[in-house]
């Protein structure tokens, strides 16, 4: 009777055994599915986000040049309308991150910062230019400075950026999402991400 008994816990800590080892290995096969699941997720997430905008203008040139031993002023100017096409760009596929499998987590370390870009388009009016101060490059070159920081100015009191970093935010929800489904935490920089709007009060971190 002894001998039977003892085969049967022989028997069953060999199955529990191997049980055991069965759901350890099923596990780590889940756990890397659900990795590479998350990795495919940011390759496909990582794309260009673009909001477009336009904005426009009118700059009013103006310089003069002392000649003849500061008798006379030569002046020149030149009315300027510009319009202009912007866009802010979000590089994901810049997105750095870390994944551990031990605790799964993932910790987004790093987002990009929104790249601005100005096209502006200059038509000139009422040009008008004394011979002794005629329009140069140097001229051309000034006006399109003043008028990029200008219109720099205007993007950034506006709410274009504001609804660029909105269409980010939508991008990055889907991080959350994701992990949330799978099981996963994520986190932002070591801070946890808890919601689908957790990324609302994003600080873009700097490389």
């Amino acid at each position: 009777m002894r001998k039977i008994l003892l085969g049967v816990i022989i028997t069953l800590t060999i199955l529990f055994a191997f049980k055991y080892c069965e759901d350890k290995k099923d596990e780590k096969i889940v756990l890397r599915e659900s990795s590479a699941l998350i990795q495919e997720h940011i390759k496909n997430v990582g794309k260009l986000v673009v909001t477009e905008g336009h904005f426009s203008e009118v700059f009013t040139y103006k310089n003069s040049k002392a000649v003849f031993a500061d008798l006379v002023n030569a002046e020149k100017k030149a009315l300027v309308v510009v319009n202009a096409d912007v866009t802010i760009a979000y590089d994901l596929s810049k997105i750095e991150y870390q994944i551990d499998e031990a605790t799964k987590t993932l910790n987004i370390t790093s987002i990009p910062e929104e790249e601005i870009k100005i096209n502006p388009d200059f038509e000139y009016y009422d040009v008008q230019a004394d011979y002794l101060n005629p329009f140069e490059a140097k001229d051309y070159n000034a006006i399109k400075e003043t008028v990029t920081k200008s219109l720099m100015k205007k993007v950034n009191a506006s709410t274009f950026k504001l609804n660029a970093k909105n269409r980010l935010i939508s991008e990055l929800s889907k991080f959350y999402i994701l992990t949330n489904s799978l099981g996963w935490t994520l986190q932002y920089n070591h801070n946890p991400i808890d919601s689908s709007n957790g990324f609302q009060n994003l600080e873009v971190l700097k490389n």
